[in-house]
């Protein structure tokens, strides 16, 4: 498997490479306007890369299965941060949502580790409860309570992008290791109600999904983001207007260098750029599930089924947004999008799959 792993690591390095020079070109003009510094998001960035770059030499290294003894451990302690910061005076609050914690130069966001902490675990519960996972009581229940509770956490930040994915993980997670379909389809049904009850709530979410059905509806207004976000996708062509000429990162479109990055390469780069981060994620989530088909050890194994399913949702909502696929949420494109906690933490659970491919060429 060294082959493949060694392909899935250059995949992974080209899409750091990609994402640090459109981080730099989308964002020197706002940091220069805003912080009259051009190159302090990319500084930030390569800062991020550097500690992401040791968690991931860290995660490389360790047995990963000494994970699975404190898998519970660990969940415990994403829901304690997720707790915390919900709390006046610890939390810091940044466009109304209170989802960080202030470490020095590093906003710190615990749902990011929530998303790794659920994920072992449910590697851990699968692994163990093999033979229960139709049960309702013994192998769905417990699997939904901790779900439920991450997701209830997650949402009072407010954060429904997160909230989404982390459902979305755990049942795709259980669908594949065999849990009941009828479950499955049970609790996603009665889901669909909250998530419209959540919708409807908060007229700032209602407006994304009006802005969704029609943001010409409303181009200057509750569909800005969308529109302008086609606007440069539109505008590149197919060899695009080129590196750093973007027009709609001068303060047309907002995000540009986190959420909406893929429309600024779509700008800069054209169809062939787009076409070009397509291929590369395409990749490497192909060799990301051979990886996960050679895997024989069982934790690992649901280890790196989960880590490729949180990835491959990113991305593909991420798409979805930007194209107008999809209502606006705050999921940035994994190793491209600015953003200091998703990228270590992201670039740490890279290093725990090149970790379990490594011990199954080393005898499991």
């Amino acid at each position: 498997m060294r082959d493949i792993r060694i392909r899935f690591f250059m995949v992974f390095c080209v899409l750091l490479a990609l994402g640090t020079v459109m981080i730099y070109s989308s964002s020197a003009i706002y940091a220069q306007e805003v912080m009259k510094n051009s190159s302090h998001f990319l500084t930030r960035h390569l800062m991020f890369m550097l500690i992401g770059s040791v968690m991931m030499w860290i995660a490389m290294i360790v047995d990963y299965r000494d994970l699975q003894k404190h898998s519970r451990l660990i969940l415990l302690v994403a829901i304690g941060l997720l707790v915390l910061v919900l709390v006046p005076g610890i939390g810091r609050i940044s466009s109304g949502a209170r989802r960080w914690f202030s470490l020095g130069p590093i906003n710190f966001q615990p749902s990011e580790f929530a998303k790794i902490a659920l994920i072992l675990y449910m590697a851990d519960f699968l692994t163990r409860r093999q033979e229960c996972l139709r049960s309702f009581k013994k192998g769905f229940l417990p699997v939904m309570i901790v779900t439920g509770l991450l997701c209830g956490l997650i949402i009072k930040q407010p954060d429904m992008g997160n909230t989404v994915l982390v459902f979305t993980i755990a049942l795709m997670m259980l669908c594949l290791a065999g849990g009941k379909k009828a479950h499955l389809l049970g609790i996603f049904l009665m889901a669909l109600p909250v998530a419209a009850a959540l919708i409807i709530s908060a007229p700032y979410r209602l407006r994304r999904v009006v802005a969704f059905l029609d943001p010409w509806s409303d181009p200057l207004g509750a569909g800005f983001q969308l529109s302008q976000s086609q606007i440069a996708l539109g505008s590149g062509g197919l060899w695009g207007v080129g590196l750093g000429k973007s027009v709609q990162k001068l303060f047309y479109l907002p995000a540009a260098h986190t959420d909406f990055i893929f429309a600024i390469i779509g700008e800069e780069l054209g169809f062939l750029g787009v076409m070009t981060v397509i291929i590369l994620f395409t990749l490497f989530i192909w060799y990301g599930t051979r990886i996960i088909r050679n895997t024989h050890e069982p934790f690992g194994y649901y280890l790196c089924l989960g880590i490729m399913i949180m990835i491959s949702i990113q991305v593909l909502v991420n798409f979805g947004v930007s194209i107008g696929a999809l209502p606006t949420k705050g999921l940035p494109l994994p190793f491209i999008s600015y953003g200091g906690s998703a990228l270590i933490f992201n670039m740490t659970i890279v290093g725990l799959v090149l970790n379990v491919s490594r011990a199954q060429d080393l005898g499991g």
